[in-house]
């Protein structure tokens, strides 16, 4: 007998006589149930509001259910247990991968590693990582996240992120918190021409400590200054037969290098005029292994520039030519193979050997180099701590201006995010093992695999077990340097490391192995290996605090700048300084200041320096500052005159933030008497600078 024929549904999908309310689906395929008398958004149709975060379970989408503690009331309903008279709505699977991806980032968004369920387990929420602009560090970064337990983002976050990956620059994202891994202006620093001025401040400043970085001239602007000064040397000495190299500003991977015999061979023409270059005496007796020429990259993590704390890799890569060398002539000038190591080019030699051994092959890594020197009976240790010293040295050069943009770009008071970066030290040893810095790059490659050929012009990436093992390394301990959960648990033991700098270690202890590594020496956290990690800085700063001078000059620079968000000092704000510093009398004008003020501003802006804003630019200042100690201590070495200028501008400032603090609070000014000059002005400290102010 037939069954009785069913109602046919009404326009709103219930069977006539039967009210139900507004029904929907939404993307996991759960039914929705909208009540319009409830402000707080749409609930599924036991009443629970969405919003909990879905994970996806054991059997698939079928299985979703809320994330952390949250009750399975809003998980998709039986069949049975729809209310009588409604037809069952089938829970859809995702259309396509996408959708089922974006869902279970949106989840992830929700509880973001740090739900109801780690809280209340005791666990400490998982750090989040933004990876969305990692580029071609990617894999080494996943790698590095899977053996920290961290939570990655790959597409990005609505929410904040306590760390963003970039691969290019601190611009790659707009972010207002979280820490980031680079630092605003420093792709800018690293370049050879920025690189150049500011190692050659120091030199002027202490030639026998920057003596790792060949001589160099940088062109155009200097090519006359080039010429005229190998003109003076090859006639001081007949024997000297010296080679070049020039090298373009944005040049790397070894694009545009090439060498010359003779100035005259400068190709002036065309590019230069547009993309300046440096131009370096070529160092023409490198330390060789296997007959082969080869440097050394060493990863260094700037992990904070105020306080300065550094950071340098136990383990590198040595990069080996890929042809016998042979001191450059005018027949192989032109062999690349034989005198650039650039892994970009050289893998295109035939000759070029792939290895899963780190001591062989085209690209092997430093400790093994170290191994066989330790063989021939080279002091290793003292190879180790001259490395560490001209790293140091080198990021020294470089923090000055450093701050100049940190504070252009996260401004003191504002929300901003922290920086710490990875840097790429190029260096070659000599032969009686000096080591020399090449170059230093912002954006070291982080890649873990190599191009292959199978056949012409079909191309496979393939695993290089050498790359893996020293860069996942970096990058892994990298975070957990900066680990933001570490920064709200310091405990006893990291606030003995924050003082590291009373130690006493000198720098010849300093190798791999060698002396007390403090918070990095052992590895608190368990199933992790001992950080691949030292610090070097602030851990040997006694060593090395009295070459920070022009740090100094750059405080009293953004001191004056003025407008927040600026990197370059008006002339309102030049002469600010100068009044406020005393460094102004008869026989120093104001007019005189201006004058100073016009010349040098003028020059430094006529070599490309940045034309977006108009003023003083921090090295114009610090050739200012220099002149004005010269001008006022006659009889001393350069950087004792700079020095003791320093001090009477500090001395004179601390001085005027005492009296408009006093003034602030209403109390009056002390009278003259002992210790203070007829003005009223305090007497600058005995033995610092002479008494009265001026030039």
């Amino acid at each position: 007998m037939a069954a009785p024929p069913r109602p046919a549904p009404s326009q709103n999908g219930c069977r006539k006589g039967r009210a139900a309310p507004a029904r929907s689906q939404d993307g996991r395929g759960c039914a929705v149930t909208s009540f319009p008398e409830r402000a707080d958004g749409p609930r599924c149709r036991h009443g629970n509001a969405r919003g909990a975060g879905l994970r996806r379970g054991g059997a698939g989408w079928s299985g979703m259910e809320p994330a952390g503690a949250t009750p399975p009331s809003c998980a998709p309903a039986r069949e049975a247990e729809e209310p009588p008279g409604c037809p069952a709505l089938p829970a859809e699977r995702p259309r396509d991968g996408q959708h089922a991806r974006n869902e279970r980032e949106q989840a992830a968004e929700r509880s973001g590693g740090h739900g109801p369920a780690e809280r209340r387990a005791g666990r400490r929420p998982r750090v989040t990582v933004d990876s969305s602009k990692a580029k071609t560090s990617l894999e080494a970064l996943k790698i590095s996240l899977r053996q920290l337990r961290w939570r990655e983002f790959p597409f990005g976050r609505r929410l904040p992120c306590d760390i963003y990956w970039h691969g290019v620059s601190f611009h790659d994202n707009y972010i207002f918190s979280g820490q980031v891994n680079k630092f605003p202006g420093m792709t800018e620093m690293v370049r050879k021409v920025t690189l150049s001025r500011a190692v050659r401040t120091m030199q002027d400043l202490f030639p026998v400590e920057y003596n790792f970085y060949p001589r160099s001239w940088i062109l155009p602007e200097e090519f006359p200054l080039f010429v005229d000064e190998v003109r003076m040397m090859k006639e001081s000495d007949p024997s000297w037969k010296p080679t070049f190299i020039v090298k373009p500003d944005g040049g790397c991977q070894g694009d545009g290098i090439y060498l010359i015999k003779d100035p005259s061979d400068v190709r002036l023409a065309g590019s230069l005029q547009s993309r300046p270059a440096v131009v370096q005496e070529y160092i023409c007796k490198p330390l060789l292994v296997d007959k082969l020429k080869f440097d050394i990259r060493l990863y260094v993590l700037l992990k904070s520039l105020e306080p300065l704390e550094i950071y340098i890799a136990k383990d590198g890569l040595s990069r080996f030519c890929t042809e016998p060398y042979q001191e450059p002539t005018l027949k192989n000038l032109h062999q690349v193979f034989m005198h650039l190591t650039n892994y970009s080019l050289n893998i295109h030699s035939g000759n070029f050997i792939h290895s899963d051994n780190v001591n062989t092959g085209s690209k092997r890594t430093f400790s093994s180099i170290l191994c066989r020197l330790s063989d021939r009976g080279a002091d290793v240790k003292k190879v180790w701590s001259d490395i560490i010293s001209l790293v140091i040295k080198t990021i020294i050069a470089l923090t000055p201006e450093l701050k100049v943009y940190y504070q252009s770009d996260i401004p003191a008071g504002k929300p901003g995010p922290t920086c710490f970066q990875i840097l790429g030290f190029d260096i070659l040893l000599m032969k009686n093992l000096k080591p020399m810095l090449l170059e230093v790059n912002a954006n070291p490659s982080m890649r873990i695999e190599h191009e292959q050929e199978l056949s012409p012009g079909v191309f496979e990436n393939v695993p290089s077990p050498v790359d893996e093992e020293v860069k996942v390394a970096v990058i892994r301990d990298t975070l957990r340097l900066v680990d933001p959960q570490k920064k709200k648990r310091k405990d006893i033991q990291s606030q003995t490391s924050e003082h590291v700098s009373e130690t006493k270690e000198d720098l010849l202890g300093a190798g791999p192995g060698g002396g007390v590594d403090y918070d990095t020496s052992k590895s608190t956290e368990p199933g992790l290996p001992s950080l691949c990690l030292k610090q070097v800085f602030p851990k040997y700063a006694k060593q090395f605090n009295y070459l920070r001078l022009v740090d100094r000059v750059a405080a009293l620079f953004i001191r004056f700048l003025g407008v927040k968000g600026t990197t370059k000092l008006g002339p309102t704000g030049f002469r600010t300084f100068i009044r406020n510093c005393k460094l102004s009398n008869s026989s120093f004008s104001m007019a005189s200041v201006d004058i100073l003020y016009i010349d040098i501003t003028r020059r430094w802006n006529s070599v490309g320096i940045d034309h977006r804003e108009s003023g003083m630019c921090l090295q114009a200042f610090v050739e200012a500052f220099f002149f004005l100690a010269q001008k006022k201590y006659k009889s001393l070495p350069l950087h004792e005159q700079v020095a003791s200028l320093i001090d009477f501008c500090e001395y004179h400032l601390a001085a005027l933030d005492e009296k408009r603090l006093l003034c602030g609070r209403g109390v009056a000014e002390p009278h003259s008497g002992a210790g203070s000059n007829p003005d009223g002005e305090s007497a600058p400290p005995v033995g610092r600078s002479p008494s009265g102010a001026g030039l």
